[in-house]
């Protein structure tokens, strides 16, 4: 059993990682206006350790979002513009000959871009598979192999990248195992008429917002330590696992899941689902996930990780209410 000194302790760090969180969304929405669940849904992705994919139609201010996170958060940030011609030693980084003042030639490691802490790949679908897939490694492993030789990555390590969803000339779908390493999809809609309204007063003037940093990379650590023990009760648990095995297609699914859904999650779409609802309830002040946690964020948990058919499409089945009926009912 745990001591009360002890228990002090781990009140007192809860209570603070509450307050950093907070404090770092507040500072995020001074710039990012009229985008709360997105906001939302970013830092429950940082702070649960994942890689985020953020999907909208331009101007939504998607880039904007990952420079003030990086700078809210107090992480060393690197961006890259994603076009088909980009390789994968753009990313990567590659190695070099060189040759010092007594003739002896030695390779040489000159790290890419993707040596950093907050990493966004901007307009993903652009680059080629051979490029999307050097991310692979790194976003499930947090490290790289350049000519077969292992490169850690700095801790903690993210990758944010951007999707158009409309201009699909020139763009290569990404493939279900590269989606499946992104814990959530958060997808960024058109504010509303007052939000709006809000953004083009407070971005055509002079006068700029200024977002103070509110936490670093250490604090950010921390608090992924606190999310990750934080308990869980077992009616939760057992929530998340109806969910997902519901979602598959199988002799004991459902007829309509077995009709409308070619691919479903995974386990790691049930693990990603465990830490987010843990993250969702620290950002909320609470030190333990209930099962409306699991309700609101299943949609951008599994949306990316299953697939309708046609059938479902031309019905007008949407991935989001397919997930939302089932967690709502079960």
């Amino acid at each position: 059993m745990a001591s009360p000194k002890t228990k002090a302790n781990a009140i007192d760090n809860f209570d603070t990682a509450h307050k950093k969180v907070v404090d770092a969304k507040h500072e995020i929405a001074k710039v990012i206006i009229g985008q709360d669940d997105v906001v939302d849904q970013t830092l429950i992705t940082l702070i649960s350790g994942g890689h985020v994919l953020l999907i909208g139609v331009p101007g939504l201010a998607k880039t904007l979002l990952v420079e003030t996170v990086a700078h809210v958060t107090g992480l060393q940030s690197n961006r890259v513009q994603c076009t088909p011609d980009l390789m994968p030693a753009d990313i990567l980084g590659s190695e070099v000959l060189e040759q010092d003042a007594k003739g002896k030639r030695a390779f040489r490691f000159i790290p890419g871009p993707i040596f950093t802490q907050f990493f966004m790949a901007d307009e993903i679908n652009r680059a080629s598979p051979r490029t999307q897939s050097a991310l692979l490694q790194a976003m499930q492993e947090k490290e790289v192999s350049v000519s077969g030789v292992p490169q850690k990555l700095p801790a903690p390590f993210h990758v944010l990248a951007t999707q158009n969803p409309i201009e699909q000339e020139g763009t290569y779908p990404l493939p279900e195992a590269q989606l499946d390493r992104f814990l959530m999809q958060v997808n960024v809609t058109y504010p509303d008429a007052q939000a709006e309204r809000d953004i083009i007063l407070s971005t055509t003037t002079n006068k700029i917002a200024d977002p103070q940093t509110i936490m670093s990379a250490q604090d950010l650590m921390d608090i992924q330590h606190i999310v990750r023990d934080m308990p869980v009760g077992d009616s939760v648990v057992d929530m998340i696992v109806r969910l997902v095995r519901s979602l598959r297609p199988g002799p004991d699914a459902a007829d309509h899941i077995n009709e409308y859904v070619t691919w479903a999650p995974g386990p790691r779409g049930s693990q990603s689902l465990m830490l987010a609802i843990r993250a969702r309830a620290l950002l909320q002040g609470r030190t333990s996930p209930l099962e409306e946690d699991v309700i609101e964020l299943a949609g951008p948990i599994l949306r990316h990780r299953m697939a309708l058919n046609f059938k479902a499409k031309t019905q007008g089945l949407t991935l989001d209410n397919l997930i939302r009926d089932i967690a709502e009912n079960l």
